[in-house]
């Protein structure tokens, strides 16, 4: 064997014979798909949430703080950049949510064929666009 990544890249299969496996590409040599644009989705609203949790903790600090405490956290939520925001924290919301819901189905063992990760992943996306756009709609009509 010439190099390290060559004697690494043989093993044994399932019947005990030597193969030849292949070196993890990166993304670059995959063609992307529903459930690997899913997955990195998931991850990024995961973080999202934490950040827009850092807002609305400032907004609840500020209610139990002073009026006027207050009174600046409600101007910032209210304004177009902290609406933004807040529909952002939305919309990673009830993405993560409904994603969820799909990785709990898969660790019950369903949605594994080929047709149904599709389907559940792009069922996933309309889904939050229209949860999302619903809430906000919601919310706008009390508002």
């Amino acid at each position: 064997m010439k190099d390290v990544r060559e004697a690494l890249s043989v093993a044994r299969n399932s019947e005990g014979r030597m193969v030849q496996r292949p070196l993890s590409p990166h993304l670059q040599v995959y063609r992307p798909q529903i459930t690997s644009f899913t997955s990195i989705m998931h991850r990024a609203t995961g973080v999202a949430l934490a950040v827009g949790t850092l807002l609305m903790t400032w907004w609840l600090v500020a209610a139990a703080t002073s009026e006027d405490a207050f009174a600046t956290a409600q101007w910032f939520i209210g304004s177009p950049v902290g609406l933004l925001l807040l529909f952002g924290w939305t919309l990673a919301l009830v993405y993560h949510l409904i994603n969820g819901i799909r990785h709990l189905a898969w660790d019950a063992g369903a949605g594994f064929d080929a047709p149904q990760y599709r389907q559940t992943g792009y069922a996933t996306l309309i889904g939050t666009a229209g949860v999302t756009l619903l809430l906000w709609l919601i919310g706008l009509v009390i508002w």
